[in-house]
């Protein structure tokens, strides 16, 4: 047996579920377009099952990721919802919530990927963001109450001088409207209940933080990424105040998750054409796969024989033997023959399996397991 390094990235980000009858910005990003009206798609039928007398199909396994480039206007919910009827999926999932009025990448995992999750949540996150200054609204985005103005606009200077104060690690208060708990309670319950909710505050690491436009002076677009936790809606707030004005999120679009960038993120009109063209017999929906293990970027990849293969995929530990043993220890994936079998932990002379994939079925076509 041998191992390979991979690589990948670390870090992470704080998701929110709020009023399902607001569309709130999540912490993940968009700076196009700030003020278009969001194109709505809570009505799109085909986030829906239909009724009636049609027959029902029968789910198949489908194995990999599908990097959504989500519209504005959609959930996060309706998109999985979307994406399972058209690879008509047994299994799928989100790896974080993008809010309706966020755009981006939002990466669905269907069948087996969905094993691979949180491997994709705790890695960075990136997002451009347009940030309105004059007032501070109590979401800390555009679909909040207005809370405080000031006639106050930032200078170019004055905001590449603060940006390093907002790089490394930080102490950042969540906004109130967030998942953090409180007493048990979730924050933005108890805010939607009208309760004064005072947030501590906690260690947070934004890796970078820069301007890139500043088209006039109201607002201005950042880049960032940052790690878990980190609420992009705070560091609107927090500049504002800094700045001696105020400040909120009023477009956001995310453009990496994990080791998934705005290269592997597939419009929804071109995957719906891919599907089409797949039932006319003039694709595969196995072009528009990327593979399970592509999440898994950021742990080594350790290949085993057919014989220990036989037996991890049975649960039962493996003894590492010969010069070719590693000599690490830790989180690994498994392969054979190249195909990808289970994570494993290595340590004191064994390979344990602890997640076994089954990926027969619909899998990622050949040239997919290369990344462009």
């Amino acid at each position: 047996m041998t191992m390979d390094p991979a690589h990948g990235t670390i870090g992470g980000e704080e998701t929110d579920q709020r009023d399902p009858q607001k569309n709130n910005f999540a912490d993940l990003g968009d700076n196009s377009q700030p003020h278009q009206e969001p194109r709505r798609i809570n009505n799109d039928p085909r986030a829906r099952p239909q009724k009636g007398n049609q027959p029902r199909r029968d789910r198949r396994d489908v194995h990999g990721w599908v990097v959504l480039d989500k519209p504005i206007g959609m959930t996060s919910t309706q998109a999985v919802a979307v994406l399972k009827r058209l690879f008509n999926a047994k299994r799928a999932g989100h790896a974080g919530t993008l809010d309706p009025l966020a755009s981006g990448g939002l990466p669905i995992a269907l069948g087996e990927a969905t094993k691979t999750v949180p491997f994709v949540m705790d890695g960075r996150k990136r997002y451009q963001f347009t940030v309105c200054w004059g007032e501070e609204r109590d979401t800390d985005d555009i679909e909040g109450r207005v809370t405080a103005t000031s006639d106050q606009r930032p200078t170019r200077e004055a905001i590449l001088a603060l940006l390093p104060r907002f790089t490394g690690v930080i102490e950042q208060v969540p906004p109130r409207y967030s998942a953090i708990k409180v007493q048990g309670e979730r924050a933005y319950d108890l805010a939607r209940d009208g309760e004064i909710v005072e947030l501590a505050a906690r260690p947070v690491e934004i890796h970078h933080l820069t301007l890139v436009d500043q088209p006039h002076s109201d607002r201005a677009v950042f880049e960032a990424e940052c790690g878990k936790g980190t609420y992009v809606r705070a560091l609107a707030r927090d500049m504002g105040r800094i700045l001696g004005t105020y400040g909120h999120i009023c477009a956001l679009r995310r453009t990496l998750v994990g080791p998934f960038d705005e290269n592997d993120m597939i419009p929804l009109d071109q995957l719906e054409a891919l599907c089409d063209r797949a039932a006319s017999g003039e694709g595969s929906l196995a072009d528009a796969l990327m593979p399970v293990e592509t999440a898994l970027d950021d742990i080594p990849a350790l290949a085993v024989t057919r014989a220990d293969a036989a037996r991890l995929h049975r649960g039962q530990a493996v003894l590492l033997r010969g010069r070719d043993a590693p000599t690490s220890s830790g989180t690994v994936y498994v392969t054979v023959a190249g195909r990808l079998l289970a994570l494993a932990e290595v340590g004191n002379g064994e390979i344990i399996p602890k997640r076994v994939f089954n990926l027969t079925g619909l899998t990622a076509s050949s040239g997919r397991n290369e990344r462009n």
